[in-house]
């Protein structure tokens, strides 16, 4: 009774976790992007860059352990 939800909440948090993913993704981009085209980038900035990168690749690791796929 209890575990038939399960298949259904994996599948609802797997498809959060790509959306996460997906949108760490473009920020990183963007925060990469930044830092590429800044001349004199502060400290702040170089920052947050690697804070982004950090995530994303934390979100990426999961959904390696999760076995998650792109389905189309």
């Amino acid at each position: 009774m209890f575990f038939r939800r399960k298949g259904k909440l994996r599948k609802e948090y797997n498809e959060k976790l790509l959306i996460q993913l997906n949108k760490y993704r473009d920020y990183w981009q963007r925060e990469k992007l930044l830092l590429e085209r800044s001349l004199d980038p502060s400290e702040e900035v170089i920052c947050q860059s690697k804070i982004a990168e950090a995530k994303y690749i934390l979100l990426l690791r999961e959904a390696k352990y999760r076995n998650v796929t792109l389905t189309k």
